[in-house]
């Protein structure tokens, strides 16, 4: 198979190694990795499996690789490529290029074990993060506005720099919580608030990622066992906890992924709040955030062992309020288990 890749997590998944300026083209059993000379040394000591070309021109050099190695089809994911630089690439040239939408992660959808060890890692990681980030919040985290306690969350996420994030953290309070990827604010915390965080970390490149709603008590911890004042905040909370946790006990192998979808809508609809759920149940995650597979109503994807995926079902009711429970699983043996 030949096959051309732009995307540096694809370019890392080949050959352990991307640079923001790089192709990876594998032809048949041969491969090559073509970038620039800023990353000479770095990808002649870490590349693994290919031929390293260092040139100031990517496109004409991998074309002539191309052409000495007498390639008719080369498949590509359009995804990854401006309509610019794939003319340049395709252009005065005799070979078919085939689009493959989500090539790359077609390839990564099953985990191995050593990936396996490694997303495990990566969400004990995120979850110590959100125990010291309670401990924070509680500390000196009252009054203060969701800017400020956005930045706490991402050095502690990060470690102070250890870690990459996997994405902005998400810190939302009452109303904000509303808005599944919601912006900071000036909104200030207030014992009793509604608190939502949304974050995750990478552990050698691959992410986590986990959300958790609280009634921001004196003492608050970042679990599941939630109580709030508000009789309707409370039985919306209990339906998303109950949504969750029947897709985790019953999800398996060899359903569709509309299916453990609709594990959790079931649910939330029957609670009434089934016009506030407003996006799908997961997706998958490894080295990019979201992967696939994607636990939406409309997806006929088989769910197979070495999957890994999000349940995180949400209610979300305009200027009022909004709750979401996310935990990562794997798939092992034909069952969900919590990472």
């Amino acid at each position: 198979m030949n096959y051309i890749l732009k995307d540096e997590n694809a370019l890392y998944y080949e050959c352990g190694y991307s640079s923001d300026n790089a192709l990876y083209l594998k032809c048949g059993s041969e491969a090559y990795f073509v970038t620039d000379a800023r990353y000479r040394v770095e990808a002649q000591e870490k590349v693994r499996g290919a031929k390293v070309i260092t040139t100031t021109d990517l496109i004409k050099s991998v074309q002539k690789v191309m052409k000495r190695n007498k390639l008719r089809k080369v498949l590509f994911d359009p995804k990854e490529w401006s309509v610019a630089a794939f003319e340049k690439l395709s252009v005065k040239n005799c070979i078919v290029f085939k689009p493959m939408q989500d090539f790359s992660h077609k390839k990564r959808i099953i985990k191995s074990d050593a990936e396996l060890k490694i997303l495990s890692k990566a969400a004990k990681f995120g979850k110590n993060a959100f125990k010291i980030l309670e401990k924070e919040f509680n500390h000196s985290g009252f009054g203060e506005d969701e800017y400020g306690l956005t930045y706490v969350a991402k050095s502690i996420l990060s470690d102070f720099g250890k870690y990459d994030l996997s994405f902005d953290p998400i810190v939302a309070i009452n109303k904000s919580a509303a808005k599944p990827h919601a912006l900071p604010t000036k909104s200030r915390l207030r014992k009793g608030d509604l608190l939502l965080v949304d974050a995750g970390l990478k552990y050698k490149r691959y992410c986590s990622d986990r959300t958790r709603t609280v009634s921001a008590k004196k003492g608050f911890h970042f679990d599941t066992n939630q109580h709030f004042k508000s009789k309707k905040i409370e039985r919306a909370y209990d339906a998303v906890l109950k949504a969750h946790d029947n897709a985790i006990v019953k999800a398996r192998s060899g359903m569709k992924a509309k299916k453990v979808d609709a594990l959790t809508r079931d649910i939330i609809s029957k609670a009434g709040f089934g016009r506030y759920y407003v996006h799908s149940t997961g997706h998958g995650v490894g080295l990019d955030i979201h992967e696939m597979p994607y636990i939406s109503s409309r997806s006929d994807t088989i769910i197979e062992d070495g999957m890994v995926y999000t349940i995180e079902p949400g209610i979300y009711l305009p200027g009022e309020f909004g709750i979401r429970i996310e935990d990562m699983v794997a798939m092992v043996n034909g069952k969900a288990v919590v990472l």
